[in-house]
């Protein structure tokens, strides 16, 4: 039996695939590129919420066992990969 964290995270990631997967067929379906880039911004929202949450429930998932630091140093590096990302 898979634990619920597992789930819930494994859950996230293929709804985030079949999101990607339906926003390229509709990029395709759509054959202009201005409208191609509108739906691929709009992906870029859904990358970094899946991230967050699969990480939280992750991190939910484990907070038993690990000290709050631990997971507080967990949220830095995130927040740093999206700084990096983003400058």
């Amino acid at each position: 039996m898979f634990e619920k964290a597992i789930i819930g995270m494994a859950a996230l990631r293929l709804m985030s695939g079949s999101i990607e997967i339906l926003a390229a067929l509709f990029i395709l379906k759509l054959n202009q590129v201005e409208k191609a880039l509108l739906v691929n911004s709009g992906l870029a929202i859904v990358g970094p919420v899946i991230l967050l949450t699969t990480t939280s429930i992750g991190l939910l998932g484990i907070s038993d066992r690990i000290n709050l630091w631990k997971i507080v140093w967990i949220f830095a590096g995130i927040a740093c990969i999206f700084v990096g990302v983003r400058k």
